[in-house]
């Protein structure tokens, strides 16, 4: 495109809007749909992101684990010193690690992709004369867009013309306060906050509206700049903070111990390379090397079951957060009703306005353009757009009216208000909005309109109010001009409850989730559909009440109130902030533009398909299909990941620290090493290929009914127990092999690595559960199948032929006989430690609420300007 003289949004804004048109070869029809084509393909799509599955950004994630670089600095350092044998165990620990990671994380990748790809976000544009909807990817230079309350602002744009515009900034300058914008030039050298003639991509259309023309997309404008310099790495996570706490406790326990042994050797005179090798092996020994790959498998199986579902999942560690929620606020529109809002009839309650009077009244004060032939009802609010598609519009004369001005609505008024003119010239006010806002401005009320509208709220209708007045004298009208008003009647709607949202707030309640309401509605109807489908009233809050309030009283009121019906934006921001402060996991669920606050300030942003782009564009996960009992299984889903990682941490850290501590201190009593450093880690890649089968065992239910966190402090409580009682084992099981069996070196060996590995195999069986194992929680048949082969691989390689390769001798028949019995043994004395340690006071509390910073909000706003390919460097350059 280089024929034509791209300006910076800077250089826009202080042009003139038919100076941009002209030079950037558009105009009031817009441009054509091949030179649209055209454009697109010569600066890319109008994208920040790619969502496409990238098998290297993968591999790279995977390289990056600490305790896969532990392994590569180990596997060198043997290499270096000579021992071969340590360097392709650990080899082989690396492929099998990187690759069972790689494979289960590329594959959910690809199948997030094919979701990611179905929600689109889309724009009005003005193509060939007309506007259509296209995918804001597809937005170029030149183009004409339409954009109105709530929209997100799809690139850098300069006003053609606009109506009570203001805009949200604050992602891009961090100022809290909307700032006006209308199309007249601004001076020279203005700020970012100060181009008031354009709007930036990312920002948000808070109230009004506006025509403007697409002056940078994608890395030109001042969003995508930013956006790209933040990379694709997301903000942490509690899960992923949670695992780099775990990774730093495993170094700090890993160092002590290596440097106390190598020491100790070095004290002992023993030779400097064994001891070195001995050291980097207990090294290697004490951390669970397949962490990274369980990890990945966990997060992996669960996206591929929610993909199923149809859930997308914008980020794999997403799951673990819907798992820790505990609490949800919803929106009641196409959240626990069907969505689909239809138009019933129309209710007068002035004498003089007949049905279909009232019916063109509510018409004529919408904001869809009725100067035309035909009225689309692209981009229109559910509640206008029903209204046009009902039988009644059908009558509407288009050329009998002319509106003069608009005031559009927004969520602090609640209310549209049109200047209309009719045949012979009268102007008129209309205003359609919320009864209770409109029926406030109004002069006269008739005396049966409170009644009949009760009447409509109890029976769970959604009522717009329509009030007029003459104005004569009145070419433009504000919100000033809006009073004096004669109330002549009600539109009635309907949106029905979901047939299934009572079983599914079943399940949820049934998972330790309090569910609450938060609508625009009024309070009588959100409560008729609460009762509809079952969900207990704790009590209702208005957003009058609410505003009333300070933030210690509403933060205590909140938490017993089910219901928070007319409230705004702002205030279901507000209750958000307010209920996570009291240390709850808040998850939101909203379609509208009115819930992208709220949507921003939760734990987990929730979504659907169909909800309008600012709350797709806010969300961390998104309901293909609007059935909210997929939720329950998602959050299912989360906790059981959550469970089985923490099985294989456990594990992992209590047989390994007590492996390792019986190493260490046999190494300082013995004359000979106990076991050889390849020794070790074959034992433990043995010991950890049989955990694979984790991701796929069975959870019990009570660790579903309640969210479970990252408590290093537990686990180090459980790894100091459990450790030490298999260490006690292993110290038996040096006095058998030294005091009966007079064991030689490489028997000793076979001994001990024979009863270690069936100890911490088969202990998997006890740990996994806080039930009696077997009799009240079976594990899954991978599991077993897993575990049972790994023991009988560990038995068999010291007697097989490979056993005086590596460093074993046979055994005698009567040592495998004691080894039953010190199994059996064994396994008790841990169930008893088990039912001991989990009896006592609550191991695991509650973590403080993390806060959503600016970092986030960024990386959420990006997301919509995303395609399934790689982005071409012109995206950047231009």
């Amino acid at each position: 495109m280089a024929e034509l003289d791209l300006q910076e949004i800077g250089g826009s804004a202080q042009r003139t809007a038919e100076q941009m048109l002209r030079e950037l070869k558009s105009g009031v029809a817009g441009l054509t749909g091949a030179e649209a084509g055209r454009r697109l393909a010569t600066v890319g799509p109008n994208a920040v992101r790619t969502h496409q599955a990238s098998p290297w950004s993968v591999l790279g994630r995977q390289l990056r684990s600490p305790i896969l670089i532990l392994l590569v600095i180990t596997a060198a350092l043997s290499l270096f010193l000579g021992d071969a044998t340590n360097s392709i165990v650990i080899g082989v620990i690396l492929l099998v690690s990187v690759g069972l990671g790689f494979s289960n994380e590329f594959r959910a990748e690809q199948a997030a992709e094919a979701l990611h790809s179905r929600v689109t976000h889309s724009v009005v544009v003005t193509r060939d004369g007309s506007p259509r909807e296209i995918d804001v990817v597809e937005l170029v230079p030149g183009d004409l867009v339409q954009l109105g309350l709530g929209a997100i602002v799809p690139a850098d744009i300069r006003l053609l013309s606009s109506k009570d515009l203001l805009c949200d900034e604050s992602i891009l300058t961090g100022e809290s306060l909307p700032v006006a914008k209308d199309p007249a030039p601004t001076g020279t050298d203005a700020a970012l906050s100060d181009l008031t003639s354009c709007i930036l991509m990312g920002t948000v259309i808070q109230s009004g509206s506006c025509t403007g023309v697409v002056v940078a997309t994608a890395g030109r404008a001042e969003f995508g700049r930013i956006a790209l310099g933040l990379g694709e790495h997301q903000p942490e996570t509690e899960f992923q903070s949670g695992l780099k706490k775990f990774s730093f406790l495993l170094l700090q326990v890993a160092i002590g111990l290596t440097s106390l042994i190598f020491i100790a050797n070095l004290l002992l005179h023993r030779p400097l390379l064994e001891s070195l090798l001995f050291s980097l092996a207990i090294a290697v020994g004490i951390t669970p090397q397949l962490l990274p790959a369980v990890v990945s498998t966990c997060l992996a199986s669960g996206t591929r079951q929610l993909a199923r579902r149809k859930v997308l999942v914008k980020r794999l560690v997403c799951i673990e957060d819907l798992g820790d929620m505990d609490m949800l606020v919803t929106d009641k529109t196409g959240t626990l009703t069907e969505g689909r809002v239809s138009f019933t009839c129309t209710v007068p309650v002035d004498p003089g306005i007949s049905n279909d009077q009232l019916c063109t009244l509510g018409l004529l004060a919408t904001e869809a353009d009725y100067s035309c032939e035909k009225v689309t009802t692209v981009g229109m609010n559910p509640l206008d757009a029903a209204l046009w598609e009902s039988a009644q519009a059908a009558a509407f004369v288009t050329a009998a009216h002319q509106r003069l001005d608009i005031i559009p609505f927004d969520h602090q008024r609640r209310m549209t208000s049109v200047l209309v003119s009719d045949g012979a010239g009268n102007p008129t006010l209309i205003t359609k909005g919320s009864p209770e806002d409109v029926m406030r401005l109004c002069r006269t009320i008739p005396w049966q309109a409170q009644a009949l509208l009760d009447e409509q709220f109890d029976a769970g209708s959604r009522v717009v109010a329509v009030a007029t007045r003459p104005a004569p004298g009145l070419a433009a009208i504000e919100p000033a001009d809006e009073k004096d008003l004669m109330l002549v009647g009600f539109l009635i709607f309907l949106d029905r409850p979901k047939s299934n949202a009572k079983q599914s707030l079943e399940k949820l309640a049934s998972l330790g989730i309090t569910v609450k309401i938060a609508t625009g509605d009024n309070a009588r109807v959100a409560e008729k559909v609460c009762r509809e489908i079952g969900l207990n009233s704790g009590g209702t809050l208005t957003g009058t009440q609410i505003d009333a309030l300070s933030d210690p009283e509403l933060s205590e009121a909140a938490r017993s109130a089910s219901i928070f019906a007319r409230v705004s934006p702002e205030q279901k921001a507000r209750l958000i902030q307010l209920l996570r402060q009291n240390g709850r996991a808040v998850g939101f669920m909203g379609d509208g533009v009115n819930d992208a606050l709220a949507l921003h300030h939760a734990d987990v942003g929730i979504s659907v398909e169909s909800a309008s782009d600012v709350a797709k564009d806010a969300a961390d996960i998104v309901l293909m299909d609007k059935d909210l009992g997929v939720l329950a299984e998602g959050v299912m889903e989360g906790r059981r990941i959550f469970a089985n990682t923490i099985k294989y941490v456990l594990m992992g850290t209590s047989s390994n620290f007590g492996n390792m501590f019986s190493a260490a201190t046999a190494s300082v009593v013995l004359s000979f090493l106990p076991m050889l450093p390849g020794q070790i880690l074959l034992n433990n890649l043995l010991y950890d290929s049989g955990q694979l089968a984790i991701p796929g065992d069975r959870v019990d239910k009570e660790q579903l009914l309640a969210p479970s966190h990252w408590n290093i402090g537990f686990i180090r409580r459980f790894m100091l127990l459990f450790g030490p009682i298999s260490s006690l084992f292993d110290f038996a099981t040096f006095a058998l092999m030294l005091l009966v069996f007079q064991a030689a070196p490489g028997e000793f060996r076979a001994g001990w690595f024979i009863e270690s590995i069936a100890t911490q195999t088969l202990i998997i069986f006890a740990i996994r559960t806080r039930r009696v194992p077997f009799l009240r929680s079976r594990p899954s048949l991978g599991l077993i199948a897993a575990s049972l082969a790994v023991v009988t691989v560990g038995i068999y390689l010291p007697l097989s032929p490979l056993g005086a390769v590596l460093g074993f001798d046979l055994l005698p028949v009567p040592f495998f006989l004691a080894l039953l019995a010190m199994t059996v043994i064994y396994l008790v004395m841990v169930e008893f430690a088990k039912q001991w340690f989990f009896s006592r006071a609550a191991q695991q509390p509650s973590p403080a609420a993390h806060p959503r910073g600016r970092t986030h909000h960024l990386h959420r706003r990006a997301a919509r300007f995303s395609v399934p390919a790689s982005l071409p460097s012109t995206t950047v350059r231009l």
